[in-house]
């Protein structure tokens, strides 16, 4: 994208530092020389490793390996933040909420993609399921935000998804309000966000995507390829429980679905990995497929934000979960890791200059309403990622642009405190991250998770509320 072809461009007068500089270090990087005025020498990157290097070197940032672990960050970190300055942790292994603790007591602006436990969080066998969960980590998250109520902005899990897929849904409830003939204005509060929806009808929420993206390679055996972090996924996708944000209307309850002990109880979870839990999902490119119930913190906050409560008991809420389909050459390593009684390949590589074709299509498919379904969101192909932005493919720049919109959120408004996605002005964050999104669609569809259904074997339907998540899911295990 050329200069000036952006409307938004803030100045910032204190110090960035980057903790972790992988795939979305690296390609948010320009972005932020791009849209946030501030001298390079005020940047840095510390990291546990030598990704990003070479980028670095490129973009003329200071680049030093400094693991932070729960014995040093403190140490390391007073080198280089004080009042005032900005701390954009991409980091893995390393406690978020440690670094949001770290921050508030001295006034500097954070952000985060992920709520990352320090590490062995996700596979310590001495944890219960909900310590290693989203839902758990989130909660640790909720409990520093109500301690600390208004200060200096930290941002939590704000990258794609979770991310911008709270704003998409938030214009797709205005979009779907317009469409039925719902006079309405734009809600101010989470109240009236939660009202809204209630008013609409709509019952189930996915985070529909589907990643196309392919190599000019085939996979190789025995390296787990992804257009994202690896380590991520694996985590997410194979060491964390399936959940989701389980929904009032909701009839059945799965055989092997638990509550959590403590907290919101917005959200339920399996016993079993969200990349073994296939579901029935919808997007306007691709229609129909089965995407993955992986475990993301926007299905435990969406469904907690949009929940309408008389008293202590919830009257209303939506059903919320991702519903993945990952490209080609990371469904293939799934396999291979699951077959290796899940143990991650040591070999690991992120799909980029390498990708011939294809696109991520990334967005909010909204059920239940009177015109059925609603799916809106990015279509982003490799193609125009490449003239949009260097050093990312399609899945990062969704990711990268919403580290953006975010940063340039958290300039403008400093003193928010902890804060997610669903919580800030959606509106805003879109004028940052439009331009690099591809095409904007909106879509309808009368695709229900019935249709074409019971033509070779019989199954236990709820044929009356086809978005029951009974239905939605396709394990007949369950």
């Amino acid at each position: 994208m050329k200069k000036g072809k952006h409307p938004v461009h803030v100045n910032f007068s204190g110090k960035l530092l980057i903790v972790g500089f992988g795939s979305i270090g690296q390609g948010v990087l320009p972005l932020i020389l791009r849209h946030i005025g501030m001298d390079r020498k005020n940047i840095r990157i510390i990291t546990a490793d030598e990704l990003g290097r070479d980028v670095a070197r490129i973009e003329g940032i200071p680049f030093s390996i400094e693991p932070l672990k729960r014995g040093n960050y403190k140490k390391v970190l007073d080198k280089y933040l004080e009042k005032g300055d900005f701390l954009l942790n991409l980091s893995v292994d390393v406690s978020s909420v440690a670094l949001m603790e770290y921050c508030n007591k001295r006034g500097i602006l954070y952000l985060d993609t992920v709520v990352e436990p320090w590490l062995g969080g996700y596979t310590n066998p001495k944890l219960s399921i909900t310590e290693r969960s989203n839902y758990g980590l989130r909660e640790t998250m909720l409990a520093v935000k109500e301690k600390f109520g208004k200060g200096p902005t930290a941002v939590s899990t704000h990258g794609a998804n979770p991310g911008i897929v709270s704003h998409f849904l938030k214009r797709a409830l205005m979009h779907i309000a317009r469409d039925t003939g719902m006079k309405t204005k734009k809600p101010e509060s989470r109240e009236e966000w939660a009202g809204l929806m209630r008013k609409l009808g709509v019952k189930t929420v996915h985070i529909a995507e589907y990643d196309s993206q392919v190599s000019d390679k085939p996979k190789k055996v025995g390296r787990f390829e992804n257009t994202w972090s690896v380590s991520g996924f694996h985590s997410e996708g194979v060491c964390q429980p399936c959940e989701m944000g389980w929904g009032t209307h909701e009839k059945y309850f799965p055989k092997n679905g638990h509550r959590h002990p403590h907290g919101c109880d917005a959200a339920i979870y399996l016993d079993q990995p969200g990349a073994k839990t296939l579901v029935r999902t919808w997007t306007p490119k691709h229609g129909p497929f089965l995407g993955r119930a992986v475990t993301h913190n926007e299905s435990v906050s969406i469904a907690d934000y949009y929940t309408v409560r008389k008293g202590k008991k919830a009257t209303f809420r939506p059903t919320v979960h991702y519903a993945y389909r990952s490209c080609d050459a990371s469904i293939l390593s799934i396999e291979e890791c699951f077959g290796n009684n899940s143990q991650l390949q040591k070999e690991q590589y992120i799909l980029m200059d390498d990708i011939r074709t294809g696109m991520d299509e990334l967005g909010v498919l909204l059920m239940g309403h009177k015109k059925g379904a609603y799916w809106y969101g990015s279509q982003l192909t490799i193609e125009e990622t490449r003239k949009l932005a260097p050093y990312q493919n399609a899945t990062g720049l969704q990711v990268t642009v919403g580290v953006l919109g975010a940063m340039v959120w958290a300039i403008e408004n400093p003193n928010a405190g902890v804060v997610e996605a669903d919580e800030m002005d959606f509106e805003r964050i879109m004028e940052v991250m439009e331009p690099y999104l591809g095409t904007m669609t909106g879509a309808y569809t009368d695709w229900t998770p019935l249709k074409d259904r019971q033509i070779l074997f019989k199954e236990d339907l709820d044929t009356k509320d086809p978005w029951q998540f009974k239905n939605i899911l396709f394990s007949p295990n369950l």
